[in-house]
C-alpha cells in the first residue's frame, strides 16, 4: 500500500522519500490540506504506465482505422483544426 504524506512533511524529508520510491519501489501519495494531489513513483513504474498507455493508444488507433468510412491523413486533420 502506498504511503501518504503531506507536501509540507515531504519538503522536510525529500531525500528520504526519493530513496523509498527509487530503491524500495514504494509509491508516495502527496496531500495538501488532506486532499490527494500527486504521487511519486519509481522510474520503473512510470515506464510501465507509459507502455500501458502506448498499447491503449495503439488499440484505439486500430479500432478507429477499422471503422467504416473515409480515413483522412493526420496532416489533413490538423489542417482542418487549424494546427
Amino acid at each position: 500500500m502506498a504511503i501518504t504524506i503531506s507536501t509540507a512533511d515531504a519538503r522536510m524529508s525529500f531525500s528520504e522519500i526519493i530513496n523509498k520510491v527509487a530503491y524500495g519501489n514504494e509509491p508516495i501519495i502527496l496531500t495538501r490540506r488532506g486532499k490527494r494531489i500527486a504521487a511519486i513513483v519509481s522510474i520503473n513504474e512510470l515506464e510501465l504506465l507509459q507502455r500501458i498507455e502506448d498499447h491503449m493508444d495503439i488499440a484505439d488507433a486500430k479500432a478507429a482505422l477499422a471503422e467504416p468510412g473515409e480515413n483522412i491523413s493526420a496532416e489533413d486533420a490538423w489542417k482542418s483544426l487549424g494546427l
